[in-house]
C-alpha cells in the first residue's frame, strides 16, 4: 500500500489525481476504470476540501493498494464526521431545474466504483473506493 497526505485544498486534487494514477499505470488499469477512479477522486477530495474542516484546514491521508485487479482507494480525514453513503440518491429521471441540489456527485461515485464502504475509526473519516481494473 502507497499512501499520500496533502492539505484538503481543492488545489490539491490534481497532486492527489496523479499519485493515484500513477500506481493505476503501473498495474496495467484501463483508460476507462481510470477515468471513472479521477472522477470518483475528483469528487471525494473536493467534498472533504469544502466541508470537512469548518474552522481551519485539516489534512486528508489517501491511499491505494492494487491487488489482483482491484484498486484500493481510502480517503481519511479528521474533520466533521460525514458518511457520504447516507446520501440520499438525486431523481435523475427528474429535469436539473427539478431536482434539488446537491447528492449527483456521490450518486455518481456510487454508479462507477465497484464498491463503496465508509466508516469513522479513531475520529477519522474513512471512506473506500474500490474499483477493479
Amino acid at each position: 500500500m502507497k499512501q499520500l497526505s496533502v492539505e484538503a485544498i481543492v488545489q490539491n486534487i490534481e497532486v492527489v489525481t496523479q499519485f493515484v494514477n500513477t500506481e493505476l499505470i503501473a498495474n496495467g488499469c484501463s483508460e476507462k476504470a481510470r477515468l471513472q477512479i479521477d472522477v470518483a477522486i475528483d469528487e471525494i477530495f473536493s467534498n472533504i476540501a469544502q466541508y470537512a474542516y469548518i474552522v481551519e484546514k485539516g489534512n486528508v491521508t489517501v491511499q491505494i493498494e492494487v491487488k489482483d485487479g482491484i484498486a484500493l482507494i481510502t480517503f481519511l480525514d479528521e474533520g466533521t464526521y460525514f458518511n457520504p453513503l447516507l446520501v440520499e440518491d438525486p431523481d435523475v429521471s427528474l429535469d436539473a431545474e427539478e431536482r434539488s441540489g446537491g447528492g449527483l456527485g456521490i450518486f455518481l461515485v456510487k454508479k462507477t466504483m465497484d464498491g463503496l464502504k465508509y466508516e469513522r475509526h479513531n475520529g477519522q473519516n474513512v471512506l473506500t473506493l474500490t474499483k477493479y481494473i
